[in-house]
């Protein structure tokens, strides 16, 4: 047993490493640990520290030794040949020197004190499993609409749910596909393949979990591993975005106009494939992530960029969280990892708070030409457009017309059968874009309801007239 103790001052490293000696016939590792909470002034953040652990490949960035990450959601955890505490991957106790990883996630004006206990087991090891992963294609319907929920956290990191029980959720949520994405650590991947199913596809991913905000890896190849220790300011994103898409990932900023400490997302969206809007029940952050989304697409039919599409997750991690509240509909030829990708990439998709909420939205020129959601009506400046959405599942909600003047059209509200349809008239001329919103009640008059559905824009007009990069 070896006792390591230490003082982090404010103004620590984002990361701090702690080496220690693994002799020859470890059988198992075991790490706990403890730090001081003294109390602070109000408003002032106290002391929480993360921790992880690296083997003899060393620690630089890229992850070689990566061997588990809990954050601060363990006081301890053990690694074998055979097994390993969830958010830990088993494998060979090589003999040399290791590290921990402190990650002192805030640290009170007293600073931090911390005691770490590492115990090693001698013995014979046991034999590694070959890891077992989910199929990345499930029974479909062809091309159809499929419901899914791409930010989930399961026991492998902060989430109080194993794999079976998540999926177990998303079923009766009435979604097609999910995304695992535990926090900075890629060890739920082999724990997906019993939870799926030919009902469910289960893709596989992580949360980038930095100091500078949130990304969801969406769909990487199984067994792979993002790591996380920069900032904007270190210049290492652009490769660890090119990471995740190499490895046949979608990189998509999680909740980027969040609050909490580290959540807000600073390394802009240049290298995004999509961005998540819309994170758990509606809140003023959610209102301001679709408004900074929205801007993005008034930019983006000027022909300054390509548009960025939207989704909405979950975030579930334990009870009372939903999953599937909310959950992204996308268009896709197939239940497939690359079908499901191709949807999200190209913005054939809208997001709604349960699979009771179903929406067809359309605009179609008076020649009879037709878009949908993600694509782009070929119409001349003045014509006539028609704008149609139609609705089910969302009683006394009220339809609004988004475009790049703004909210062009707001209906009454819909029955209480939570059925109906809208329809709206405008041309190219007026409107660059439109886009729907379906939003609850509110007792405060011109303040908009929360969230029930919103769909990605159909764009109107000749690509020429707004640019080469109106719409990807």
């Amino acid at each position: 047993m070896t006792t390591l103790r230490g003082t982090l001052p404010p103004g620590s490293p984002d990361y701090v490493y702690v080496p220690f000696e693994v002799p020859p016939g470890t059988a198992e590792l075991r790490v706990s640990y403890t730090y001081d909470k003294p109390p602070v002034p109000p408003g002032t953040p106290g002391n929480a520290l993360d921790i992880g652990l690296f083997d003899t490949r060393g620690t630089d960035l890229g992850g070689r030794g990566f061997r588990g990450w809990s954050g601060g959601a363990r006081g301890e955890f053990f690694v074998r040949a055979d097994a390993a505490t969830p958010g830990y991957l088993p494998g060979p106790l090589t003999p040399g020197t290791w590290s921990l990883v402190l990650g002192p996630y805030t640290v009170a004006p007293q600073g931090l004190s911390y005691e770490v206990t590492v115990t090693l087991t001698e013995g014979a090891a046991g034999k590694t499993p070959e890891p077992v992963y989910p199929p990345d294609r499930a029974r479909g319907r062809g091309r159809d609409w499929y419901r899914g929920d791409c930010h989930l956290h399961s026991w492998h990191s902060d989430g109080r749910r194993t794999p079976a029980e998540i999926a177990d959720l998303a079923r009766a949520a009435g979604l097609d596909f999910l995304n695992s994405s535990d926090h900075n650590t890629h060890a739920s991947h082999a724990h997906w393949a019993d939870a799926a199913g030919d009902d469910l596809l289960v893709l596989l991913g992580e949360e980038v979990t930095t100091r500078n905000g949130h990304v969801l890896a969406l769909g990487t190849e199984p067994g792979t591993f993002v790591d996380w220790r920069y900032r904007a300011r270190d210049g290492r994103w652009a490769h660890f975005a090119r990471e995740i898409r190499r490895a046949g990932g979608l990189v998509v900023p999680a909740h980027p106009h969040a609050d909490c400490v580290g959540c807000g997302w600073k390394f802009g969206f240049a290298r995004a494939d999509v961005v998540e809007v819309w994170n758990g029940p509606w809140t003023p952050d959610d209102e301001l992530a679709l408004a900074a989304w929205d801007a993005g697409l008034v930019a983006s039919a000027r022909g300054e960029r390509a548009w960025l599409p939207a989704m909405g997750n979950s975030d579930a991690h334990r009870a009372p969280d939903v999953v599937g509240l909310p959950q992204t509909v996308v268009l896709a030829d197939g239940l497939t990892r690359e079908a499901i990708q191709e949807g999200l990439r190209a913005g054939r998709s809208y997001v709604a708070e349960s699979r009771q909420v179903s929406l067809a939205f359309s605009v179609t020129a008076e020649d009879g030409e037709r878009a949908g959601i993600g694509e782009r009506l070929a119409a001349r400046h003045d014509t006539p457009v028609t704008v149609r959405l139609e609705v089910s599942g969302a009683p006394r909600c009220s339809v609004r017309f988004v475009t790049d003047q703004g909210v062009l059209y707001t209906g009454e509200p819909l029955p209480v059968s939570g059925t109906g349809t809208v329809e709206w008239r405008t041309t190219p001329d007026r409107a660059a874009y439109v886009r729907a919103e379906l939003r609850h009640e509110t007792a405060l008059g011109p303040v908009p309801g929360a969230m029930a559905a919103f769909t990605n824009p159909a764009f109107l007009g000749h690509a020429e007239a707004g640019g080469s990069g109106a719409a990807r």
